[in-house]
C-alpha cells in the first residue's frame, strides 16, 4: 500500500513539474493570440494563416528568448495588410539575430561577466547586430572592458555593441569606435551614457573623419573619468553648421531627432555598401522597376502604396 501511494505521489509530482514548465514556457497569452487573430481577420486573413506565425513566436519564447519584438513585427505586418507568408521570413531573420545575441552573451558570461537584465541585454544586442555590429567586434569590446576596475555586465556589453554600431553609422572606423566604447565601459559608463556618447560621436562624424575633431582626444578624456554629458560641453566648433549649442540645450529634442534620422542613416549606409542584407525584408512588387530604392531592415511595407503613388503621379523619395 505504501509503495502504491509513493508511486502515485511520484506521478503527481512529475505532472506538476511538467505543468509548471509549460506555464513558464508559454510566452503568448490567450489575450495576445486573440488580439493578433482579430487583427488578421480584419485584414481578411484566416486563423490558419496566422497560426504558424504565432507558433514560431511561441517556440522562440520556449527557448528563453525575448519575443516582444517578434510580436510587434507580426502586428505591424498584419496591420499593413501584408500576407503572413511574407512576414514569416522577417521573423526568421529577427530570430537568427536573437539567437546570435544569446550566444555571444553566454560566451561573455562564461568568462565571468555578470548578466544584468538578461532579456534587455539580448534585445539590445540583437538590435546592435541589425544596425551593423559583428560578433567579432562584440568579443573585442568584451576583452577591452575587462581591463578596467569596473566589471561590466552583459547588459552594458550589449549597450556598448549598439553604441559601436551607431558610431559606425557615422562613418567612425570600427577599431576607433571600439576603443572609445571599450574605454567608456572600463570607466563604468552606464548603458545610457554609452548610447549618449555614441549619438554625439555620430552627429560629429564628419568632424572626426575630416580631422576637425579627434577621437583619440575624446578617448583620453574618458580615460580620465570625464562623463559622457561633459565631453562635448566645451567644443568650440559645430559639426553640423552651428547646431551644437541648440543640441546641448535640448538633449530630449536631440534624442528624438536621432530616432527619426535612424532610418535615413541605415538607408545611406546600404547605398554606400551596395544594398545591404535583403534577406529579412519584405519586397514590394514595384521593386523590380525601382531596384535602386534601399529599404530599412525588418521593414514590412504596405502592398497598396504603389497604387497610391501611381495615382498621384509622384515618387516616394523625399
Amino acid at each position: 500500500m505504501r509503495t502504491r501511494i509513493d508511486s502515485v505521489m511520484g506521478v503527481l509530482s512529475v505532472m506538476a513539474a511538467l505543468t509548471a514548465t509549460v506555464a513558464w514556457a508559454e510566452p503568448l497569452s490567450v489575450q495576445d493570440r486573440d488580439a493578433i487573430t482579430r487583427l488578421g481577420s480584419a485584414q481578411g486573413r484566416s486563423e490558419n494563416e496566422i497560426a504558424p506565425l504565432l507558433d514560431h513566436v511561441n517556440k522562440v519564447g520556449e527557448r528563453g528568448l525575448p519575443t516582444e519584438s517578434l510580436l510587434n513585427k507580426v502586428r505591424e505586418g498584419l496591420a499593413k495588410g501584408v500576407e503572413p507568408k511574407r512576414i514569416d521570413p522577417v521573423l526568421r531573420q529577427m530570430t537568427s539575430r536573437l539567437e546570435s545575441a544569446h550566444e555571444v552573451l553566454q560566451e561573455a558570461g562564461s568568462r565571468g561577466m555578470e548578466e544584468g537584465n538578461r532579456q534587455r541585454a539580448i534585445e539590445t544586442m540583437a538590435e546592435a547586430f541589425s544596425r551593423g555590429a559583428t560578433v567579432d567586434e562584440v568579443r573585442e569590446l568584451s576583452r577591452l572592458s575587462q581591463d578596467g576596475r569596473h566589471k561590466a555586465t552583459q547588459e552594458e556589453l550589449a549597450a556598448g555593441a549598439k553604441s559601436l554600431a551607431v558610431m559606425k553609422e557615422g562613418r567612425v572606423p570600427s577599431k576607433d569606435g571600439a576603443a572609445l566604447v571599450g574605454e567608456g565601459m572600463k570607466q563604468g559608463y552606464r548603458s545610457s551614457e554609452l548610447l549618449d556618447l555614441s549619438r554625439e560621436v555620430k552627429r560629429r562624424g564628419s568632424d572626426f573623419e575630416e580631422g576637425r575633431a579627434s577621437l583619440k582626444a575624446i578617448r583620453e578624456q574618458v580615460s580620465r573619468g570625464e562623463r559622457s554629458d561633459r565631453l562635448f560641453k566645451d567644443e568650440g566648433h559645430s559639426g553640423s553648421g552651428g547646431g551644437d549649442r541648440g543640441d546641448r540645450g535640448d538633449r530630449g529634442g536631440r534624442d528624438r531627432r536621432e530616432d527619426s534620422s535612424r532610418e535615413r542613416s541605415e538607408r545611406q549606409d546600404r547605398d554606400r555598401s551596395g544594398g545591404g542584407d535583403r534577406s529579412d525584408r519584405i519586397e514590394r512588387p514595384e521593386r523590380v522597376d525601382r531596384p535602386e530604392r534601399p529599404e530599412k531592415s525588418d521593414r514590412i511595407e504596405r502592398p497598396e502604396r504603389l497604387e497610391r503613388s501611381e495615382r498621384s503621379g509622384s515618387g516616394r523619395d523625399h
